[in-house]
């Protein structure tokens, strides 16, 4: 007996509303994104993203946690998956960046678009702040275990740092020429050596 094929799984709509709602942002900025413009980008009936999400706010909030969640793939487990832990913390910002630069570029313009968003929408930037605590968090553990002094001031330090190279390639100076893999690999390193020492 022929076993029956599974049908494909469909994207649930949240997230197809969701990532329709970035991709808006960084085409058209937040001038582009309105209810119905996401309803007609993904051919959902009308009214469709005003029922998933009812005001501007939530849906720049579903917006923003869908980001969140696609950039902590790109921190997240480096190709290099064996090292100290000092390798490791390299590998996996250098990874990030790279992945933020290039083929999550649309999600950083985005980013940066809803976090100018956030300074004049308080209710926003309660929802910016946490979700960006999760790499906060994550860099203090990794930076803990890099042997760090003061894990959670270097972990700020880190992160100034990242988002400064994320705005300098993606809107800033930078845009028209982004640093390859190996070049990023390169300064993060330099970057970890004058925040904690150079590797023993």
């Amino acid at each position: 007996m022929t076993p029956s094929l599974k049908a494909p799984r469909q994207t649930p709509r949240p997230t197809l509303i969701a990532d329709a709602a970035i991709a808006l942002i960084a085409e058209r900025g937040l001038r582009g994104l309105t209810h119905r413009a996401v309803d007609e980008s993904v051919g959902l009936p009308a009214g469709s993203t005003s029922n998933r999400a009812r005001t501007r706010v939530a849906l720049l909030e579903l917006a923003l946690t869908r980001i969140a969640e696609l950039e902590s793939v790109g921190f997240g487990v480096p190709t290099m998956v064996e090292g100290s832990p000092r390798d490791l913390l390299t590998q996996g910002v250098a990874d990030g960046l790279h992945q933020a630069m290039n083929d999550g570029r649309a999600l950083a313009v985005a980013r940066i678009e809803l976090a100018l968003e956030a300074a004049r929408r308080p209710e926003l930037r309660e929802v910016y702040d946490r979700l960006g605590a999760r790499f906060l968090d994550l860099a203090t553990f990794l930076l803990t275990r890099c042997g760090s002094p003061e894990p959670e001031e270097d972990a700020r330090r880190l992160v100034r740092w990242c988002d400064g190279m994320v705005f300098n390639a993606v809107v800033g100076s930078g845009h028209s020429h982004p640093q390859t893999a190996v070049e990023l690999h390169e300064e993060v390193t330099r970057y970890l050596d004058a925040l904690l020492g150079p590797a023993s």
